[in-house]
């Protein structure tokens, strides 16, 4: 399975952005992308910007994101 995940982008140089995933930044090709700008949410895949999200909508996935990660079967708790 593959996910992609929201990403800030938070400087932008020609094809390539620095990109914040909650605490930690990351290169990231915009290659497939046009018109990203400092501050947009990109959802990134294997290195790439492959679609520019709301904060909403990125806050959200990275929310679930981080549900799903902390789930642990043995202990009872579901995710919701």
């Amino acid at each position: 399975m593959c996910l992609a995940i929201p990403a800030k982008v938070i400087r932008v140089n020609g094809s390539n952005a620095l990109v914040l995933i909650e605490d930690t930044e990351y290169n990231a090709s915009l290659l497939l992308l046009e018109d990203v700008k400092e501050g947009d949410y990109v959802m990134l895949h294997a290195g790439f910007a492959i679609q520019k999200v709301d904060e909403e909508e990125a806050k959200e996935t990275m929310r679930l994101l981080n549900e799903v990660a902390s789930y642990n079967p043995e202990s009872g708790n579901e995710v919701h």
